[in-house]
């Protein structure tokens, strides 16, 4: 068992949204998306600090994949990579955080990505893909002194894991709660975690830590 500070301690909710659920199954779908909420709870019951984050997607992106670009297909540009089915529209179920969980207002901090039409960053804590435009995320959890992040939300192999290695790049502890993730393809889930681990990235199935001052 591990101590933690809950001083020096932060949960980050990642992009646990409907369109990442069976309740948008023409968005992006993930088996036991709407199944992570208590987990998230629970965990940022350690933590003294709350942040999350949203995909906000407009219908126009040119990454929205159609007839002639369908999912996965390449999409040319320096914050894009591939297509994906239109998702997480602000004003849409999908775009909307998971019963259960806070508000974005009850948030210490939060992060919209993905906004602008030619861009389509995975971790929350840039809106590029080469990490160099910050959200904020960063500079807010070291100006409170947070050392250790809790990380869970959708999906485990996308943007979990982007955000994961963003924040252990910055030199947070980062932790991985599994029971608080859901992933879309085992295969890419036991890569995701690999790469976590070899960053350094604490990857645990649940979370049973000791509450530290």
């Amino acid at each position: 068992m591990q101590t933690l500070n809950r001083n020096t301690t932060a949960s980050f909710d990642v992009d646990a949204q409907y369109t990442f659920t069976s309740e948008c199954p023409a968005e992006l779908p993930v088996d036991g998306g709407v199944d992570i909420v208590s987990a998230l709870n629970e965990q940022a019951e350690m933590a003294s600090i709350r942040v999350a984050s949203k995909d906000a997607h407009s219908p126009q992106a040119i990454w929205v994949a159609n007839e002639e670009n369908p999912m996965f297909s390449p999409v040319e540009g320096d914050n894009v990579d591939i297509a994906w089915n239109q998702h997480a529209v602000p004003g849409t179920k999908g775009f909307e955080l998971i019963a259960g969980l806070p508000k974005p207002a009850d948030y210490d901090f939060f992060v919209w990505k993905g906004v602008e039409l030619d861009m389509h960053p995975y971790g929350a804590c840039y809106h590029d893909l080469a990490d160099k435009m910050s959200t904020g995320v960063i500079e807010f959890l070291k100006i409170n002194k947070i050392e250790t992040v809790i990380v869970g939300g959708l999906a485990t192999d996308y943007c979990v894991k982007t955000t994961a290695l963003q924040l252990r790049q910055a030199g947070f502890n980062v932790i991985v709660n599994l029971s608080s993730c859901r992933g879309i393809a085992e295969e890419t889930i036991d890569s995701a975690i690999k790469a976590m681990k070899a960053a350094g990235i604490r990857v645990v199935n649940e979370i049973k830590f000791s509450g530290g001052q």
